[in-house]
Parts: structure tokens; C-alpha cells; sequence
């Protein structure tokens, strides 16, 4: 497998630029999934504001960094030329999306841009169903990477970890950050960077995954995938919820 690179990135704030990226996204293959979705935002949920989605698209290998905090609505209306635009295709069942633990995700877009995402593959599960050891609690991206990467070499590893300390430092608080540098426009390389090295690692522990799985629990995922969708929808849902780490009801004892 060739070295993980740092990630090139495009940002995309214009309609003109976005109608581009939202004509590419048609009639790309679905097995693998070529579509890895992530957002960021300050409290990312019904409770707070969504600043850029990131988008991978695999068979091009570009990453593309959306402007939600600035283009607004028409961030998920504008159509490309084929008609179709960023809500149709977030909302199509005939395209996968893969996203890492798409909760919080969800919760955001449908309660700020009533988007109801379909055909998604929640990479979190993914890594719950394969397991050999239990599968009681999920585990965040940071420790998928640790556990999962075994593309990334040393240089690869230490390089996604001093993004990631960048990054964190500047809207941590507990680093002596804010998350309001989510707000900041233009918005600093660093916080961009962030952005991009995280969804364009999602393809590689895709496949890591995607080896190893059962047919059974592919279906599992699947299933699951769509009922956090459906969760986070729902009135009483919390995005700060500490039983989010609990693995999903009967996964325990497969």
C-alpha cells in the first residue's frame, strides 16, 4: 500500500465551486464506498452550529472542505448541473456514505438543514463487528487509528498526531483554546488541515474493516448505521449523552 500522504484539500465557499464538487459526486461507484463524510463544528449537534463539512471522494482521491458556516442553506440546496444537490445525495439510499459514529452528525443536519441522511455506514460499527475481543464499549477514531493503522508508518503516525495536537490546541479549551476558531473566517491553516487528514483517513480503515467483516454483520451494520440516524433524530436525544460509549443493545453477547 503506498504511504499515507499529508492531505491536500480543496475548500469550497462559492456556489459555482460547489455545484462542481456536487456534479462529481454522481454516478461514482458504490462498492467500495467512494463517499467518506465528517463535520466539524462549535458543539456539534441541535444545540450548536455546523462550520465545514468534509468530504473524501475515493476513486479521485480529493478532499474537499465545505463552507457550511458561510453558504448556509444553499450549502445543501444548491443543484450541480444534473439537478441534484448536497441534500439529495446525503438523503439518496442508493448512495453510501461512510462516516465515523454519525450521531452528533446527524443531530446537526437534520435540525439545522432538515437533512435525513440515508444510505449510511457508520465506521465506529464497523470496527465493533469485527472484533475478537469484546465488544461491550465503542472506541473514538483516535484509538481506531492506534489500534487499526497498520498502513501508517512511523513518520505517517507521528505527522496525523502533530495535526492533531495543532489543531486540538487551538479549540480545546483545556489546551488554552476555543472552539469559537470554528467561527473564524478566513479560517486558520491549521484548523483546515485538522479538517482534512481525518476524513481522508476514513477510506483506509474502511478497508481494514471491510476485510475482515462477516456477511452477518455487515448487515448488522447496516441496520445499526441507519437506527443512530434514526436516534438522533429524536426528541429526547443528547449529543453529550455518557451512554454513547456503550456498544449498541445485544452487541455484547454476539
Amino acid at each position: 500500500m503506498n504511504p499515507l500522504v499529508a492531505p491536500n484539500f480543496t475548500l469550497i465557499d462559492t456556489l459555482p465551486a460547489l455545484s462542481a464538487v456536487v456534479d462529481s459526486l454522481k454516478g461514482l461507484p458504490t462498492e467500495p464506498p467512494s463517499i467518506y463524510v465528517d463535520l466539524e463544528g462549535v458543539n456539534l449537534s441541535r444545540n450548536g452550529t455546523i462550520s465545514i463539512l468534509q468530504l473524501y471522494i475515493h476513486p479521485t482521491k480529493k478532499t474537499y472542505l465545505i463552507d457550511v458556516l458561510s453558504l448556509k442553506d444553499r450549502c445543501f440546496s444548491t443543484p450541480g448541473g444534473n439537478g441534484h444537490s448536497l441534500k439529495v445525495i446525503l438523503e439518496s439510499t442508493t448512495i453510501p456514505k461512510v462516516f465515523f459514529d454519525v450521531r452528533n452528525d446527524s443531530d446537526a443536519l437534520y435540525s439545522h438543514f432538515q437533512i435525513s441522511l440515508a444510505g449510511i455506514l457508520d465506521l465506529q460499527l464497523m470496527e465493533l463487528a469485527t472484533r475478537t475481543f469484546p465488544r461491550r464499549l465503542v472506541q473514538g477514531l483516535a484509538k481506531c487509528i492506534e489500534k487499526d493503522a497498520l498502513f501508517m508508518c512511523t513518520i505517517d503516525r507521528l505527522n496525523w498526531m502533530e495535526t492533531k495536537e495543532r489543531g486540538a490546541n487551538l479549540f480545546l479549551p483545556e489546551k488554552g483554546g476555543s472552539y469559537q476558531v470554528f467561527l473564524e473566517r478566513p479560517q486558520r491553516r491549521e484548523i483546515l488541515t485538522y479538517c482534512a487528514q481525518d476524513v481522508h483517513i476514513l477510506p483506509r480503515l474502511w478497508g481494514a474493516y471491510d476485510s475482515k467483516i462477516t456477511a452477518i454483520w455487515k448487515q448488522r451494520v447496516v441496520e445499526t448505521s441507519m437506527d443512530r440516524v434514526r436516534l438522533s433524530q429524536s426528541p429526547s436525544y443528547n449529543a453529550k449523552e455518557r451512554d454513547k460509549i456503550l456498544a449498541p443493545a445485544g452487541w455484547a453477547r454476539y
